[in-house]
């Protein structure tokens, strides 16, 4: 897929990648933008920087996140790729156990990280199948296909948006939709600013900018799977090879972590 001319919107496009992304997808062509985040003004100021247009959105909203995709279309056009880029993490705190967190954590990490993608999807795919062309990506994480070390509703909220992304490449693949999604590792965002570097950072915290080019080009390619780090994917095929190993490895890594903080994260 060729940005050039094709209408984009983003979620959580104010800061980091969404907002890397914004820029990116205007160098390379982007005939309009929508920038859509929690933070109006931060989306306000994107979107001039763009040449776009901004929406304050909650994406725990079904109702407000179709009308906002209607309002896209109403002023830009049919929208061609979809950014489905807002995500947030809470950590295990306060006792570091997998259950540690709060059931209103849990809760706005389901709604935000996952259920976010099907309300877009929902109102996009009617449009999309009818036209027979559509995109559709979805911010992960690496924690998504590995995991995140003190954080089990990120991580099991990202493993839910690998399932979901892969039900779409199945289900709408012959209806011309096409799907990506984004699995970095470490990104210099502020959900790094709560986050040991350690934890996150072993193979190099890579740049939004650098990651947002990298995407652009697996959408270009209509790749299913982006990985900005490559040792992403050795990581999955020793999981997957030998799991019981893999599981020691993490725990050995998360006890090297806990060691002179006792912290994970």
């Amino acid at each position: 897929m060729e940005l050039k001319g094709k209408v984009v919107v983003i979620t959580g496009g104010a800061h980091g990648i969404g907002a890397a992304l914004a820029r990116a997808a205007k160098a390379r062509g982007a005939g309009g933008i929508a920038i859509c985040d929690l933070e109006a003004q931060a989306a306000q100021q994107v979107a001039d920087e763009v040449g776009g247009i901004a929406y304050g959105l909650d994406v725990r909203d079904e109702g407000a996140i179709a009308a906002m995709i209607d309002d896209v279309e109403t002023r830009l056009g049919p929208v061609d790729l979809y950014i489905s880029n807002a995500g947030v993490g809470f950590t295990d705190a306060p006792d570091w156990t997998a259950a540690g967190t709060s059931n209103e954590n849990w809760q706005t990490a389901w709604e935000v990280n996952q259920m976010a993608h099907v309300y877009a999807a929902r109102k996009l795919l009617p449009g999309w199948k009818a036209r027979g062309e559509g995109y559709f990506l979805i911010t992960a994480s690496a924690a998504g296909l590995l995991s995140q070390i003190g954080d089990a509703a990120y991580s099991t909220t990202k493993h839910a948006n690998i399932g979901y992304a892969e039900s779409m490449a199945i289900t709408h693949g012959d209806d011309g939709i096409k799907v990506s999604v984004l699995c970095p590792q470490g990104v210099r965002t502020r959900m790094l600013d709560h986050i040991d570097d350690r934890s996150v950072g072993a193979d190099g915290i890579m740049s939004a900018k650098d990651v947002a080019e990298v995407t652009l080009d697996g959408v270009a390619a209509e790749e299913f799977l982006i990985t900005p780090h490559a040792t992403v994917r050795t990581y999955m095929q020793h999981k997957v090879s030998d799991y019981g190993r893999w599981l020691g490895g993490m725990r050995k890594f998360r006890r090297f972590l806990m060691a002179d903080k006792d912290t994970p994260i």
